[in-house]
């Protein structure tokens, strides 16, 4: 077995005899040099996992070896060591992308935390994780078994999802463990809303937070009590994309509340946005303002009247604040919207709708190579946070946040990986998405199904008099008999919405308060 190599360089070599040895009893081998040269003739001839320079070596200096270094070999991590504290030596080895700092008299165990950190961190993470995924496995069993209100689904959505985050991190293979974890959750979970669901319209009591409500609830207290508010809708986006982007705001904002709520059934665009935005559930809009619904089986476009149905909200609530409203579907609407800042200030609320990770789970369906970019979630998730940091969204936060606005981030909905068809045959008014159906004359197998026969029940409304709607579960999809394999392989691992799940269902809506 190959052993870590260490390059050590410093002109007083021998006084440091005893670490040497001790990092070879450790089972490293230590490769030593007097000057900066010499460390750099060294690097062209032979690979090191780590590298130590003195700072204040004749000749070259620590800093200047470094420079040479980095040109020959820029990945290896590189730690300067000085007798000097002076903050502008830190400040211009830190500039220089150093892997740590250390200052003289360094003793064994500095040295060997460094090591730990750089060389060893990715084995020693991975032995933490698998270890502690494996003995809170058993308990994660035992609460999705135990789980009976919306609350204790929250609580078990939001542990599988800090679990999938801290083991992709590492080279574990217990991926497949927690696949199979997650998979036995979200066929209890659809147990539990086929229980639930239709009752929550019943006794509305016992109902969770959920789409309609979102504004009654988060938007309208802060604007009563004299908040400037921020609305920020992004379509298609779960928990788990929202905990990397937490980490990329917490440079200017303050994580003031994180709750999650439940997304309406169908979980998709035309139903759930609609809903947040008139605080109306689907037949109602339907019934109350039917020139603002667009039927299934209507060729226009489902969210054309968001603008509106925000204005219908605010009359039934009887709010008068002024607002302004903003669908951003690329990044020159992005920049504009920030150009146009300073000229919303006069408006108490401003929504602003960005549509990219939508845009991103399509493409992703219709494009071969965004197929092979987002194969599986850890890489549609690596996609998302590569989006945020260099697209005009995350300026435009910043932006906001600069202004003083708090801001409400949720969603309207989130999306599932899908790889199990389920045949079911419809008219040609049924509609196309893969996730839900709704129509007269539905054939399909009740039990791979959520079933409502009467849509009134959940507040839908119903295109003809005997429409059904049946939502998909876990991670099946609904594939048509003709031209069954085609259908099946082009939509097979593909991410949608529009069904039963924990990633479409439970939602974050977070509110995040400027720093000063």
């Amino acid at each position: 077995m190959r052993k870590d190599r260490i390059l050590w360089a410093d002109d007083e070599m021998e006084l440091l005899k005893p670490h040497v040895l001790f990092l070879e009893e450790k089972g490293y081998e230590v490769v030593t040099t007097t000057n900066g040269k010499d460390a750099v003739d060294l690097c062209r001839e032979e690979s090191f996992d780590i590298i130590f320079l003195d700072e204040n070596m004749p000749g070259l200096s620590g800093l200047e070896t470094l420079s040479q270094i980095k040109d020959i070999d820029p990945n290896v991590p590189m730690v300067m060591i000085t007798k000097s504290e002076e903050e502008n030596i830190m400040n211009m080895a830190i500039g220089k992308k150093i892997a740590d700092y250390l200052t003289k008299p360094v003793n064994p165990s500095q040295i060997l935390l460094t090591l730990k950190k750089n060389i060893h961190r990715r084995e020693i993470v991975t032995e933490h994780a698998t270890s502690a995924y494996r003995s809170e496995f058993g308990r994660i069993g035992m609460q999705i078994n135990d789980s009976l209100t919306y609350e204790d689904w929250v609580d078990v959505y939001k542990k599988l999802v800090y679990w999938e985050l801290e083991l992709s991190e590492t080279d574990n293979g217990m991926d497949e463990m927690l696949m199979m974890q997650k998979t036995e959750a979200n066929a209890t979970f659809a147990k539990f809303i086929k229980r639930n669901y239709i009752d929550w319209f019943q006794y509305t009591d016992d109902r969770p937070l959920i789409s309609p409500e979102l504004f009654k609830t988060k938007v309208f207290p802060l604007l009563d009590a004299g908040e400037k508010v921020f609305f920020v809708l992004v379509d298609n986006f779960r928990y788990d994309q929202w905990c990397l982007v937490r980490g990329l705001l917490n440079e200017f904002y303050h994580v003031e509340e994180e709750d999650m709520y439940c997304a309406m059934l169908p979980t998709a665009t035309q139903y759930a946005r609609n809903a947040i935005f008139s605080g109306l559930f689907p037949l109602q809009i339907q019934e109350m303002f039917p020139q603002f619904w667009v039927e299934e089986e209507e060729e226009a476009g489902k969210n054309l009247y968001e603008k509106e149905l925000i204005e219908t909200q605010f009359q039934r609530f009887r709010k008068k604040y002024p607002f302004s409203y903003h669908k951003i579907n690329d990044s020159v609407s992005c920049e504009r919207l920030i150009h146009q800042l300073p000229h919303l200030d006069d408006n108490q609320l401003n929504v602003c709708v960005l549509n990219f990770i939508d845009m991103l789970s399509h493409a992703r369906t219709d494009s071969k190579m965004m197929r092979e970019l987002a194969n599986d979630n850890k890489a549609y998730r690596s996609l998302t946070m590569s989006w945020f940091k260099h697209s005009p969204t995350y300026d435009l936060l910043k932006a906001i946040a600069q202004r003083g606005y708090k801001v409400v981030l949720t969603t309207d909905h989130g999306m599932i990986q899908v790889n199990n068809a389920l045949k079911v045959i419809g008219d040609k008014a049924t509609n196309v998405n893969l996730r839900y159906k709704v129509g007269k004359n539905l054939s399909y197998n009740r039990k791979d199904v959520f079933e409502v026969k009467n849509p009134a029940e959940i507040s839908l409304p119903s295109p003809n008099v005997s429409s059904t709607y049946i939502f998909a579960t876990n991670n099946d999809f609904f594939a048509y008999p003709n031209n069954y394999n085609y259908y099946v392989n082009y939509f097979k691992n593909t991410f949608q919405h529009g069904g039963v799940s924990m990633e479409e269902m439970l939602v974050p809506v977070v509110l995040l308060s400027p720093k000063e």
